[in-house]
C-alpha cells in the first residue's frame, strides 16, 4: 500500500508542478511578441494573482479534504488542470489570460496540502526522509520535462502547443495516478473537523521552519517567471535553449531530491538543511552579477543542486513535529507561505526588472538569503542546530 500511495502521489506532483512552469515558460515570447505582455510588471502582476490564488484555494482544500478520499480529489485537479490549461489557448488580451491561468491556478492547490500530507501518513516513521525526497523528486522530475519541451514547442510550433501537450499528459498521468489507489481507502471513519485552534497549534509546530520555506518559495517563484527572461532577453538564448537550462538547473534539483534520503542519513538533516541555505545564497549572487552566459548557465545549474535540497529537508522536519491529526493544516499552512511570499517577491520583482535590469530579482534573493540564514545562526534554539530530532 505504501508503494501505490508513493507512486501516486509522485505522479500527481509530477503533472501538478509541470503544468505550473508550461505557461511561464512562454512569457519570454508573449513579451518579445508584446502580445500579452509588454511589461516585465505583466509578469509579476499575472504571476502574483495566481500564486495568490493557490494560496486561498490551499487553504479552503485544508479545510474540507477530510470529507473526500484522496483518490478523488488528485481525479478532480487533474481534469480541471488539463481543462484550464486548453482554456488558457483562447486568451487573445491580458485580461482573458488572466483569468483563465487563475482558474488553473486554483486546480494546482491540491497537491501541496493533500499530497505530501498523504505521503507522511503512509511514511509516518521508517522511510520518511526516502519517501519525502522521492516525491518531491517526482514533482521536479515534471517540471524538468516541462521546461525541456514547453520552450522548443513554443518556439516551433507556436505558443499554444506546449498547452495542448500539457492538458493531454494530465489527464494520462492523472488517470494512472488514480487507477493505482482506486481500491485504496485513506478517508478517516471519524474524521477530525479542522478549527481555528488546531490551526494555531499546527502553525505553532512549524514556527522554527518558516524562513526556510518563506526562501524556497521565493526562489522557486522568481526562478520560474524570471529566469526565461534572464537568458532570452539578457544574453539573447533562443527560448527551446533557454528551456534546456532551466531543464538542467530542475534536473539537477530532481537527481538531488531522489538521493536526499541517502544524504539525509549520511550527512544529517539540519547539516543538510544549512549547506543547502548557504550554496542556494552563493550561486544566486554569482547569477544574479554574470555577464558571461557560460557563468551564468552554471550558477543556475549548481543552485539547483543546493536549492532542491531545502524542500524535502524542512519538509521531513515538519512531518516528524507536526502530529498526524494536524498534518494536512501544516503541509498546506507551509504551502501557502511558500505561495504568499512568492507571490510578494515575483509581483516586486517585475517593478524590479523594469527599473534595474531583468538580473535584479536574483540579487533580491541574495538579500534575502542573507537574511534568513543570518536568522538561523544566531538563535539559539534553531532547528538546523539540534542534536537531535523532535
Amino acid at each position: 500500500m505504501k508503494k501505490r500511495i508513493l507512486f501516486s502521489a509522485s505522479l500527481f506532483h509530477a503533472f501538478n508542478d509541470a503544468s505550473t512552469v508550461i505557461v511561464p515558460m512562454i512569457f519570454p515570447l508573449f513579451y518579445s511578441q508584446q502580445f500579452i505582455i509588454k511589461k516585465y510588471s505583466h509578469i509579476g502582476i499575472i504571476s502574483n494573482l495566481g500564486l495568490l490564488t493557490t494560496f486561498l484555494f490551499q487553504i479552503v482544500i485544508a479545510n474540507y479534504a477530510h470529507k473526500f478520499e484522496y483518490k478523488h480529489l488528485l481525479l478532480f485537479s487533474a481534469f480541471g488542470i488539463a481543462l484550464s490549461v486548453l482554456l488558457i489557448t483562447l486568451s487573445v488580451d491580458m485580461i482573458s489570460m488572466l483569468l483563465f491561468y487563475l482558474l488553473m491556478r486554483s486546480f494546482t492547490s491540491f497537491y501541496h496540502p493533500i499530497g505530501i500530507a498523504t505521503v507522511s501518513k503512509a511514511h509516518p516513521d521508517q522511510g520518511l526522509d526516502f519517501a519525502m525526497g522521492i516525491q518531491s523528486g517526482s514533482g521536479n522530475l515534471g517540471v524538468f520535462i516541462a521546461f525541456i519541451s514547453a520552450g522548443y514547442l513554443a518556439q516551433n510550433f507556436g505558443w499554444k502547443m506546449p498547452l495542448y501537450v500539457c492538458a493531454g499528459v494530465c489527464v494520462f498521468l492523472g488517470l494512472t495516478s488514480y487507477f493505482s489507489v482506486q481500491k485504496i481507502s485513506l478517508k478517516r471513519k471519524n474524521p477530525i473537523q479542522p478549527d481555528f485552534a488546531s490551526w494555531i497549534e499546527a502553525l505553532k509546530d512549524i514556527k522554527k521552519y518558516i524562513l526556510g520555506f518563506i526562501f524556497g518559495g521565493a526562489c522557486w517563484g522568481t526562478t520560474v517567471y524570471y529566469a526565461p527572461s534572464l537568458f532570452n532577453h539578457k544574453f539573447e538564448v533562443p527560448l527551446g535553449r533557454t528551456g534546456i537550462f532551466l531543464a538542467l538547473w530542475i534536473g539537477t534539483g530532481t537527481v538531488i531530491t531522489y538521493l536526499y534520503g541517502y544524504l539525509s542519513k549520511r550527512a544529517g538533516r539540519e547539516r543538510l538543511s544549512l549547506t543547502s541555505l548557504i550554496g542556494s545564497t552563493g550561486f544566486l549572487f554569482v547569477l544574479g552579477t554574470a555577464s558571461i552566459l557560460r557563468i551564468a548557465a552554471c550558477a543556475l545549474i549548481l543552485f539547483g543542486a543546493f536549492l532542491f535540497l531545502i524542500y524535502p529537508a524542512f519538509q521531513s522536519f515538519v512531518a516528524k513535529k507536526v502530529p498526524e491529526k494536524n498534518q494536512v493544516l501544516a503541509f498546506s499552512i507551509v504551502a501557502n507561505i511558500q505561495m504568499l511570499t512568492g507571490s510578494i517577491v515575483v509581483l516586486i520583482s517585475g517593478f524590479l526588472s523594469d527599473n534595474f535590469g531583468i538580473n535584479s530579482p536574483f540579487l533580491f534573493l541574495v538579500g534575502l538569503g542573507i537574511f534568513v540564514l543570518t536568522n538561523y545562526l544566531i538563535k539559539k534554539d534553531s532547528p538546523l542546530f539540534a542534536t537531535r530530532y523532535s
